[in-house]
Order: C-alpha cells, then sequence, then structure tokens
C-alpha cells in the first residue's frame, strides 16, 4: 500500500506541478499581454503628448502673429495720422514762400507799404501757428551748421563774419511735419576767410 500512496502522492504532485504550470504560463501570459497593452499605451501616451505639444506651439505662434499684425496695424494708423497731412502741407508751402516774399517787398516804415506789411505779417503768423498746430515746423537755419539732411546748399561763398560751413544765408526756409522732412532749406553756406 505504501507503494500505491507513493505513487498516488508522485500523480497527485505531478497533476499539481501540471496545474501550476499551467497557472504560471497562464500567468505569463497574462503579463505578457498586460506588458504589450502597457508598451501600446505608452505608445499612444506619447503620440497624443506630441499632438499636444505641436497643437501648443501652433497657438503660440498665431498668437504672436495676431500680436504682430496688431502692432503693424497700430503703427500704420499712428503714421496716417501723423503724416496724412504732407500732401496739404506740401500744397501750403509756396503760399508761405509768397507771403515771406510779399514782406520783403515791403517795408513796415513805409507809409504807403505799411498797412500791406502789417496785414500780409499778421496773416502769415497766423498760418504759420495753425500748421504749427499739427506738427509743422519751419528749418530756418541761419547761423547755424550746415546739416546736409535738413538743408541744401546752392553755393559756397567766402565770409569774414561767418566760420566756415555755416549757414550765411537762406533762400528758402525749408519745412519739417512731425520730425519728417518735407522740404529742406534751400541756402548759402561760408567757406570761412
Amino acid at each position: 500500500m505504501s507503494k500505491e500512496l507513493d505513487q498516488a502522492a508522485t500523480e497527485a504532485e505531478k497533476v499539481i506541478d501540471t496545474e501550476i504550470n499551467a497557472d504560471e504560463a497562464s500567468l505569463v501570459d497574462e503579463l505578457t499581454q498586460a506588458n504589450f497593452r502597457i508598451e501600446e499605451l505608452e505608445q499612444q501616451l506619447a503620440a497624443e503628448q506630441a499632438k499636444v505639444a505641436e497643437q501648443q506651439d501652433s497657438v503660440v505662434r498665431a498668437a504672436a502673429e495676431v500680436e504682430n499684425m496688431r502692432r503693424r496695424a497700430a503703427v500704420d494708423v499712428e503714421k496716417a495720422h501723423k503724416f496724412a497731412l504732407e500732401k496739404f502741407v506740401n500744397e501750403l508751402l509756396p503760399v508761405l514762400d509768397n507771403m515771406e516774399r510779399a514782406l520783403a517787398g515791403t517795408s513796415p516804415t513805409d507809409e504807403a507799404t505799411k498797412a500791406v506789411y502789417e496785414g500780409v505779417e499778421l496773416t502769415l503768423k497766423t498760418l504759420i501757428k495753425a500748421v504749427e498746430k499739427f506738427g509743422v515746423t519751419q528749418v530756418d537755419p541761419l547761423g547755424a551748421a550746415f546739416n546736409p539732411e535738413h538743408h541744401q546748399a546752392i553755393g559756397m561763398q567766402p565770409s569774414e563774419e561767418h566760420p566756415a560751413n555755416s549757414v550765411m544765408m537762406v533762400m528758402q526756409k525749408g519745412y519739417m511735419l512731425n520730425d519728417r522732412l518735407l522740404r529742406p532749406a534751400m541756402v548759402m553756406v561760408s567757406q570761412g576767410k
């Protein structure tokens, strides 16, 4: 009987080992499948994170583009406000020049032209104040150093009174609109002694 018992125990052990091996194999299969599923999910997660990062980048770029467009539009509007009067002021410059010529052709001391002189002078001052309100300034460089950015030299003459490269005579005043040169002043430059 002991032999039978040993044999039965051996068979029982074999059955148990077979069942344990089957359970272990089943667990190993389940773990392998779980590992594959985890790897698959990790890949999907990485792909989705890449998509999110790409979309965030595109949102940031779009926001930057919108901000740049706003800035450009604001600059364009500012320039339009500043320089919208440029054509109109250019049409007024000959009027200012003619009024200055009328003043040069009359005298405040001569009774015959005194009233005309005063009327033209008052009109010129009023017109200059009016255009100054809109950013127009005169360039009248008499006695100043010659600046080729704001002055146009008509010629050079020797002069004892004026230092070299200074403006000794202004033939026509220049004008600027909001720090932009509309017309350079036409000047005679001193050569010095």
